[in-house]
């Protein structure tokens, strides 16, 4: 039996080690895990009250058109319903574009290093990859208006981007859009959209009315804190949305997804509860980057890449053994730095705590070895 050709030198994702395994690894009982830039918060309580009312209905399959969530979003976003369309996280949203839009012969163009499941889901179809490095962390949006061509079918904005953390500011995306052949699909991966702080960070749904070929990714995953459940979506012009339902599966989304979301929708005190607490935690790890004379992006989500200066593996591994799981940037394009979620006051303060044991230990181990 042969696999497609595409497959033979993919990689499946790797997900963050889970806590249970790093217990029974190194004999722990306490483990914080800020690797997957989940809400250390949790989910609103409203949510885990209508999660527990749908547990009598498990035998039923979902609806399908997930409709009372559906007219629930569409009401608190502005637009109509038939501009959504739901994925089992917003991850199976950009396999759906990826299926609906590439294939051999075709072209996408995004930046790297960025979310890697633009890459992944673009190679399957057989797509040409075409890739534009980051300058000083942020997208080169004139760079990736050069790339593309009439074979481009897509273009990929991570923003605020992983893992960088920075953002397309509203004057540079319109200029880019602006610019943009109407063929060609841009999408907006919006992930973090709930955490950020930016004033100029665009309102991209309102874009919708000036630009038919952009799409808007959001996810309940986050800041929403229902990454358990895998729901997010897409926005876009009703006509993409309607040529792209077809590479949707049917009852993507869960009962429980569509219950709690719908629920974590009504909670937003709850939302903006957990980004000014996330914007709290921020300021205590760039006090400490700049106590340390450590190089970093100033974040729009909720983590913050810090480059150390040597084997982002090597802070990994010391981490680790203390029972802090964090992110590696060896595997995310930048091989000296580290990505870490923005947990709650207490295990930043632990995090920073370690991390200023482990370069005390270093700065102390050179010493010995120039004196």
């Amino acid at each position: 039996m042969k696999v497609k050709v595409q497959l033979q030198h993919l990689k499946p994702y790797q997900p963050g080690k889970p806590i249970e395994e790093v217990k029974r690894e190194y004999g722990l009982e306490t483990v914080i895990k800020l690797a997957s830039n989940e809400n250390p918060y949790g989910c609103s309580e409203k949510a885990k009250k209508a999660i527990a009312e749908e547990l009598g209905q498990l035998a039923i399959y979902p609806d399908g058109y997930a409709r009372a969530l559906r007219e629930a979003l569409a009401a608190h976003l502005n637009v109509k319903e038939e501009q959504l369309i739901f994925g089992n996280g917003s991850d199976e949203v950009v396999q759906i574009i990826c299926r609906a839009f590439l294939e051999k012969g075709t072209n996408t163009v995004m930046a790297t290093p960025t979310f890697p499941q633009y890459r992944h889901n673009a190679v399957i179809e057989g797509a040409e990859i075409r890739e534009v490095p980051l300058v000083n962390g942020h997208h080169d949006l004139e760079a990736m208006l050069a790339a593309i061509d009439e074979a481009t079918r897509v273009v990929w904005i991570c923003s605020p981007n992983n893992p960088t953390g920075t953002y397309v500011n509203e004057t540079a995306l319109r200029s880019f859009l602006a610019r943009v052949p109407k063929h060609v699909l841009v999408v907006i991966d919006e992930a973090y959209y709930e955490y950020v702080q930016a004033d100029d960070y665009p309102e991209t749904v309102s874009f919708l009315n000036e630009y038919e070929n952009i799409m808007i990714l959001r996810t309940f995953s986050k800041a929403y804190g229902l990454a358990a459940l895998r729901i997010g979506y897409g926005i876009a012009h009703e006509n993409i949305i309607r040529s792209i339902e077809p590479a949707r599966e049917p009852f993507n989304t869960s009962r429980l997804a569509q219950a709690a979301a719908l629920a974590a929708l009504s909670d937003q005190v709850f939302i903006r509860d957990c980004a000014e607490r996330n914007k709290q935690g921020l300021e205590q790890f760039y006090r400490f980057c700049e106590e340390q004379q450590l190089a970093y992006y100033r974040s729009e989500g909720n983590f913050i890449l810090i480059d150390f200066g040597f084997s982002g593996d090597e802070v990994f591994q010391y981490l680790l053994k203390r029972g802090i799981i964090v992110r590696s940037g060896c595997a995310l394009g930048f091989p000296t730095a580290v990505r870490i979620t923005v947990g709650s006051q207490q295990q930043n303060e632990a995090i920073i705590h370690a991390l200023t044991e482990m370069l005390k230990e270093r700065r102390g181990h050179r010493c010995k070895e120039t004196s």
